[in-house]
């Protein structure tokens, strides 16, 4: 799941960071509104963390713009203005949640799934094809009873995957997604992790392929 924080405080940015990622989120910086604003006119984010007091366009005219075009992104306001009014105006603007500064990451994070369940009713709390299933909540993968280890990485791109069963994901889809906009690494990387899920997800013998490449288009999860 990606997120974009728009804050300008880097030092703040740097915890949100690595703590996001950590949770296996993939992560966007924006320092500035005019910045977030172009990121979120290219990138479809699964949530976005928004300061109100930033450079060249403030956090709730960004609010507004988003709301103008974007209904369903969910929009955590996380800031210091503490004034009843200004929660007042930022949730009728449009925002799904108001934290103010101080405050707890896992606090944060909490928000951040109880939003993502709410955004996405129709996902089933455990995710499923065939023999497999993946469990968000607990990080427990399983096919065929057989519990499968995977890495942060692995885990997050077969989530991402099984959220999106029978839709061509391009590698472009799984970069932005699973890693963040800014990835510079190996230019084989989706490739790589898509084999190491197909190695570790084939538990037996019998276990049918699940995630097929679509030559010249990408990748599909389905039986």
């Amino acid at each position: 799941m990606q997120i974009l924080i728009v804050e300008d405080e880097k030092k703040l940015v740097n915890v949100l960071r690595r703590g996001l990622l950590e949770e296996h989120y993939a992560v966007d910086i924006a320092y500035d509104g005019e910045d977030a604003l172009e990121k979120i006119a290219v990138n479809e984010y699964d949530c976005i963390i928004l300061d109100l007091m930033i450079p060249k366009v403030d956090g709730m005219t960004v609010l507004k713009k988003v709301r103008q075009t974007n209904t369903a992104t969910p929009v955590i306001i996380l800031t210091a203005k503490t004034s009843f009014e200004d929660k007042i105006e930022g949730l009728d603007q449009g925002a799904d949640d108001y934290i103010t500064k101080p405050f707890s990451f896992s606090e944060l994070t909490a928000r951040i799934r109880a939003l993502l369940r709410r955004g996405n009713k129709s996902d089933p709390p455990v995710l499923s094809i065939d023999n497999l299933t993946l469990n968000p909540a607990t990080r427990m993968v399983k096919r065929a009873n057989t519990a499968i280890m995977l890495t942060s990485r692995e885990f997050a791109l077969l989530e991402y995957f099984l959220r999106n069963q029978n839709k061509v994901l391009t590698e472009t889809n799984i970069l932005e997604h699973v890693w963040d906009f800014n990835y510079e690494g190996l230019s084989n990387v989706v490739a790589t992790y898509v084999k190491y899920l197909r190695k570790k997800l084939k538990v037996s013998q019998s276990c049918r392929e699940i995630i097929h490449t679509m030559r010249g288009a990408g990748y599909v999860c389905k039986l």
